[in-house]
């Protein structure tokens, strides 16, 4: 327990003694489980398990359906680790990552490296040993060495590295896919394209929320070279409009019905609502609206396609 000391110029005979409580992990293992980032892993892994229900439907099994998220959860942590080693010094740069393991000293960047490199061997090594086909471990390795390889240094390149991390981040439902069909089929493909369409205004959100940190870290994002918001909130509504309409793939596709397009046309006039808003007040509070709706449109999305084939199937449609 850390103190801090509170005086007042005019009274300085007068001080106060009050208590901060210590940001350090309780032990060595939290350390390991923040280099993980289980917060973003969990959103992960629900659109493997999607990925995995779309592709098996009634007929799913629940092993395939463990081993599938449970290799993929290895890599992306892998990858979580890996992200982290690379960026350290710009962690330590930005007041939101500052206290992550490697800025503070109490891992060392060898013992992180080590723990990322091997969870990422032994996730796709996994998957490839444990699934009917190899195709998912295969696609899992390529997510993993675009997120670390690419996407990770392009930050420090380029604005353009939230497009090309949006296609690393959309295959993780593909990888479900194929872990039970063993191919890529049309309806994996309309899956990749629902995700890369809601990263862009999802990022886009948290990068205008926290633009000065990331400037300040030397990260490039779009909104660092745009200080007016302008062209970030048109992108942030373009993207929501071609989510609209590329969620409709499904229907096309002959694997969605009417629920599901009540459901997706509802859910994306929530997304762009806010998107809308933050056009015309360029405030963090606007983006903030606009990343907790696409926290709520992704997995209702995907509930809503979920119940929608559910219901289709008891029906013997």
């Amino acid at each position: 327990m850390k103190t801090a000391t509170l005086s007042s110029p005019n009274v300085s005979h007068l001080v106060t003694t009050v208590p901060i409580p210590d940001a350090r992990p309780v032990s060595r293992f939290a350390d390991y489980v923040a280099l993980t980032k289980p917060r973003i892993s969990v959103l992960v892994l629900f659109t493997v398990g999607a990925g995995v229900l779309f592709a098996a439907g009634p007929e799913v099994s629940l092993l395939v359906l463990f081993n599938a998220v449970f290799g993929t959860a290895l890599v992306a942590s892998g990858a979580s680790a890996l992200n982290q080693w690379l960026e350290q010094h710009t962690d330590s740069r930005m007041r939101r990552t500052q206290n992550r393991p490697l800025p503070t000293g109490r891992l060392t960047p060898l013992e992180v490296f080590v723990f990322g490199v091997a969870l990422g061997v032994i996730g796709t090594a996994y998957l490839a040993l444990t699934l009917p086909s190899p195709l998912a471990a295969a696609v899992a390795a390529l997510t993993f060495v675009l997120y670390v390889a690419v996407y990770t240094p392009l930050k420090r390149v380029t604005t353009l590295n939230t497009l090309v991390g949006a296609v690393p981040g959309a295959l993780p439902p593909v990888i479900g896919w194929c872990a039970v069909r063993g191919q890529i089929d049309p309806e994996a493909v309309a899956l990749f394209v629902i995700l890369f369409l809601w990263q862009v205004p999802h990022f886009l959100a948290i990068a205008w929320m926290y633009r000065e940190e990331y400037a300040r870290a030397g990260l490039h994002m779009l909104p660092g070279v745009d200080p007016d918001g302008r062209i970030t909130a048109m992108q942030m509504r373009l993207y929501c409009l071609a989510l609209m309409a590329g969620a409709l793939m499904p229907v096309f596709l002959g694997s969605g019905g009417v629920i599901y397009v009540v459901g997706s046309l509802a859910l994306g006039w929530y997304f762009l609502r806010p998107t809308l808003g933050f056009y015309r007040d360029r405030s963090t509070a606007s983006a903030r609206r606009v990343l907790r709706a696409s926290l709520v449109y992704l997995p209702g999305l995907l509930l809503v396609l979920l119940l929608d084939r559910s219901v289709y199937a008891l029906l013997g449609k």
